[in-house]
């Protein structure tokens, strides 16, 4: 039965008959393009699951309803115009989604997630269902106000040029005192590191309020900097229960002249949205840590692709968020990382299934997000670091600096020596890569926390495979 016909006809109506499933429609420069992995459950039709992903995200319910009369139902109608099969994975096809920009409020993530997750991963006629990616037009694009600051004012607010950004996580992360807080905070950052960090679980608890964290920690801070001549920063955890807890730990961290503060994804689009309004109107740089994303960004055939959680940072207005590191203990494929990373600094981000990036992406002249590597990453791994992530990165040793045998000073200086060793090989001309442990051999020869570091570390790796990774494989061409 061919698309639209008998479309009034009371009862239920399969999805494709209703006009969700349209294989000659050519999406416009102004749709929002979406596309799913859909598993259909058996008997189901994968043209007819791709249509009710179109129809319950967009205008449809399981009948036909006369209402539809009364507007230009056909307008706002979500069109499922191609299903492709999912190479080497039986039973799942990639469904590509059209949505006409008039769908969505302007300048809103908390409207278009309501749409576009809103209802369809509880849909029975689904066994599983994933969105891989968007394409967000400019049109949309420009409703947004992007990154507070972005990676260039950033750096200009620090005055730090041509290296990958450090940072160090507070450990343990639970349980110090205020004191020992800034005790850790000040070692750090005066070993050589450029930021210190708050852990996404660390707000306000009994053995220490975040009232005296802040001040202990911004002590800390201004005594690095006044010791070391740089500036220094130390992501504040404004995290709260209300948005009114957030606005008043914000002012404070403020008020003690902090040049950043932190936010956890478990706060909510709307919260994001709104800190990222009070950020930028204050001159202060805003850290999103991507707290609880595994639970709906890991698996592969179900839940929300990091990539489009990144897209929606970068929307929203955080300058900074976590985005993986390959060779750490988080999950992350190469491919998909660097596309993560791509997808968060550059102003256009072509199609590479091979990086798991399905749509062109133009953002126009918004700016970038920086991206943080974190999580069981060292010095002995500065060449690694350097190739997959570039250099327009933030590399976060925790353990990496503060376990280090002969204190947190020396470990942070390990990993300055280390990256600025290996930043200056790479601006040389030599191949980093290849000759990455010579030259962090070469350069531990002068800095005895550097070797002590590699001695250490220098073999560990977590080599787990990656639970997500591309379903094209880039192949080698002949030219």
């Amino acid at each position: 039965m061919a698309a639209g016909q008998d479309r009034w006809s009371a009862g239920v109506i399969p999805y494709a008959q209703m006009g969700y499933w349209q294989p000659d429609y050519v999406p416009k420069d102004t749709d929002v393009l979406a596309c799913f992995r859909i598993a259909p459950q058996d008997g189901v039709p994968p043209e007819e699951a791709g249509a009710a992903v179109a129809g319950e995200s967009s205008t449809a319910t399981w009948t036909v309803v006369w209402t539809d009369r009364l507007t230009a139902h056909e307008h706002y109608q979500a069109k499922c115009y191609r299903v492709d099969p999912v190479p080497g994975r039986e039973g799942e096809w990639f469904a590509y989604i059209a949505y006409d920009i008039d769908l969505f409020e302007e300048g809103s993530i908390p409207n278009l997630t309501s749409s576009i997750i809103g209802n369809v991963f509880g849909f029975k006629a689904l066994k599983a269902l994933r969105l891989e990616d968007m394409r967000i037009p400019l049109h949309y694009v420009k409703t947004f106000q992007g990154p507070a600051h972005g990676i260039v004012m950033e750096r200009e607010h620090l005055n730090k040029y041509g290296r990958p950004l450090l940072g160090a996580t507070t450990k343990p992360k639970l349980g110090l005192s205020a004191r020992n807080y800034g005790r850790v905070v000040y070692e750090a950052l005066r070993g050589g590191l450029d930021f210190t960090k708050d852990d996404e679980n660390i707000n306000s608890q009994p053995f220490m309020r975040w009232r005296d964290r802040f001040l202990y920690s911004m002590e800390g801070v201004n005594r690095a900097a006044q010791a070391t001549g740089e500036v220094k920063g130390h992501y504040l955890n404004v995290t709260a229960a209300t948005m009114e807890d957030m606005y008043e730990r914000a002012e404070f961290a403020k008020e003690l002249g902090s040049v950043i503060i932190m936010i956890d994804l478990t706060i909510g689009y709307t919260a994001i949205h709104s800190m990222a309004n009070w950020a930028r109107k204050n001159s202060v740089i805003l850290h999103l840590h991507r707290a609880g994303h595994g639970t709906y960004t890991r698996q592969k055939t179900h839940g929300v692709s990091f990539r489009v959680i990144a897209k929606w940072a970068r929307l929203m207005g955080v300058d900074h968020i976590h985005a993986g590191t390959v060779v750490g203990k988080l999950e992350g494929d190469p491919a998909q990382t660097r596309g993560y990373y791509d997808t968060l600094r550059n102003s256009f981000t072509p199609a590479n299934l091979g990086n798991g990036i399905f749509f062109d992406q133009d953002w126009g002249s918004m700016p970038g997000t920086m991206p943080v590597a974190s999580g069981g990453i060292h010095a002995g791994q500065m060449h690694q670091l350097l190739d997959y992530l570039g250099e327009d990165v933030i590399l976060q040793f925790g353990g990496g600096t503060i376990g280090h045998p002969m204190g947190i000073s020396a470990g942070a200086e390990a990993n300055r020596v280390a990256v600025e060793a290996m930043i200056k090989a790479r601006n040389e001309g030599r191949d980093f890569v290849k000759e990455g442990p010579d030259i962090l051999k070469a350069a531990a020869k002068f800095c005895q926390p550097l070797q002590m570091a590699l001695d250490t570390w220098g073999d560990i790796t977590f080599n787990y495979a990656s639970t997500d990774t591309p379903d094209v494989v880039a192949t080698p061409t002949n030219a």
